[in-house]
């Protein structure tokens, strides 16, 4: 519970015919290129359509739609449409099929690049990212590992302090 490495997201995933989507607590960025790691596995129903196509979104909900984050983990998409339960608007992706979510921070389009089994750990590459700078809330969530969650406050910028470890472009 004290080294959570990465904000809640909410995955989603179409399976060719139904959209879903799942909430996930461990999320990792793997380094300054578009790669990061989630940790899910089969008794997650999106499981299948994630690893049957081969792409999902990251979607990046803020602080002041986490009930609706917590309550997408609460069920499951085998039965329930959880984009009809929550209200959620999808928005159409530009290189995979899975949706965005509109109420979200942030999009990002991914293709599965490897996928661990034994320890359910999915490597992803960013294919697209989607930012909404109008969204009033800016607060990313953190799950502490026992029902109760941070949301980011205080930004420190050292960026010049960094410049030399920072790649060209970030």
């Amino acid at each position: 519970m004290l080294i959570e490495p990465g904000p809640v997201v909410l995955v989603t995933t179409r399976d060719g015919e139904r959209d879903n989507v799942m909430t996930i607590t461990w999320t990792m960025v793997m380094d300054f290129s578009p790669r990061f790691a989630i940790t899910t596995g089969p008794w997650n129903h999106s499981w299948a359509a994630l690893r049957d196509t081969g792409e999902c979104v990251l979607a990046i909900p803020t602080a002041d739609v986490i009930d609706i984050a917590v309550g997408i983990g609460m069920c499951s998409g085998s039965d329930t449409d959880k984009f009809a339960r929550f209200g959620l608007t999808r928005l159409s992706a530009s290189k995979v099929k899975a949706p965005l979510i509109g109420q979200c921070l942030a999009n990002i389009e991914c293709r599965v690049v490897e996928i661990i089994e034994p320890h359910g750990i999915v490597i992803l590459d960013g294919v697209a990212a989607w930012h909404d700078p109008a969204r009033q809330d800016k607060r990313m969530l953190h799950a502490v590992g026992d029902g109760t969650f941070i949301a980011d406050g205080e930004r420190f910028d050292r960026r010049d302090l960094m410049r030399a470890k920072i790649p060209p472009g970030v």
